[in-house]
């Protein structure tokens, strides 16, 4: 028996997408998963680290570990028309110094607001750490992300949408890349290929179950949110564009490594395309 970890972080989308496995509904012969939740920068510190077999990650962090990891089409999150936010409290002026606490130094927002706010002076926090602090103004501003975006004090506003930033920098029609997932190189090929296989079926299982499923999670206390934000929430960040890339998000993604390499956060430009398991090794192993 096998033991494959399989990190992922606690926010819904990504607890919603694993869980068809947890429950049993998918499952690999000869292989027992073990799943472990951590905050989304954690996540990207142990995939630098090598630690973990699949492992969730920002994109942003990718070209970092790609010698290491490949990347996986499924468990995907974008933003369309949608994303990260740049909060502030009420009424109040930010200065081109301001302080700001973002969720990790990998993370994609982080990516995108460095470009566009090279003078603010950033702190790095949990993510549910960051209402409060700008509540009690320990910083001026923050960017919050999962959830968070959808339910926040009501004496905080939005000062900028990281969606307009990333169409700014972007300048094509192409979905927000945030979240993805990525498995050990050092893994045979034949199993990393029928890993991909059974988490894409998870994903799809996740999806054409979303109501049991999450029935079965509130009632075991797994989510953060109520039902009603829960599935406004899937329908963002666990849709049926999670299961597996399609062209235009291929395309975001590698736009958004472009980015990246143009303004000197990678040291190659590169594609995702390149970067994923050859899955036509197992047709022509077969053939």
């Amino acid at each position: 028996m096998r033991n494959i970890t399989v990190a992922h972080s606690p926010d819904a989308d990504d607890i919603f997408m694993y869980y068809a496995i947890k429950f049993g509904w998918v499952s690999a012969p000869d292989t027992n998963f073990q799943n472990i939740a951590l905050d989304i920068e954690t996540l990207n510190q142990k995939a630098l680290n090598n630690i973990y077999d699949i492992c969730a990650i920002s994109f942003a962090l990718y070209p970092k570990i790609r010698d290491e990891y490949a990347l996986l089409r499924t468990a995907v999150s974008f933003g369309e028309g949608y994303g990260p936010k740049l909060i502030k409290q009420k009424n109040k002026t930010l200065k081109r110094h301001f302080k700001v606490a973002l969720s990790g130094e990998h993370t994609t927002n982080a990516l995108l607001f460095r470009i566009v706010y090279p003078d603010a002076k950033i702190v790095y926090k949990n993510f549910l750490e960051i209402e409060d602090a700008v509540i009690q103004g320990e910083v001026d501003a923050g960017v919050l992300i999962h959830e968070s975006i959808l339910d926040f004090d009501e004496n905080l506003e939005v000062e900028r949408e990281l969606w307009d930033v990333w169409r700014e920098l972007c300048k094509e029609d192409l979905p927000l890349p945030l979240g993805g997932m990525a498995i050990r190189r050092s893994i045979p090929l034949n199993q990393a290929i029928q890993y991909e296989a059974l988490l894409t079926k998870a994903v799809q299982v996740a999806h054409d179950n979303q109501k049991l499923l999450s029935k079965m999670l509130l009632q075991r206390g797994l989510i953060r949110v109520d039902a009603q934000t829960l599935e406004t929430y899937l329908s963002l960040y666990a849709n049926a564009k999670s299961i597996s890339m399609d062209e235009a998000q291929l395309s975001a993604v590698d736009k958004l490594f472009a980015i990246g390499y143009d303004h000197g956060f990678y040291d190659a430009k590169i594609t995702a395309r390149d970067l994923m398991i050859p899955t036509e090794y197992e047709s022509i192993r077969n053939s």
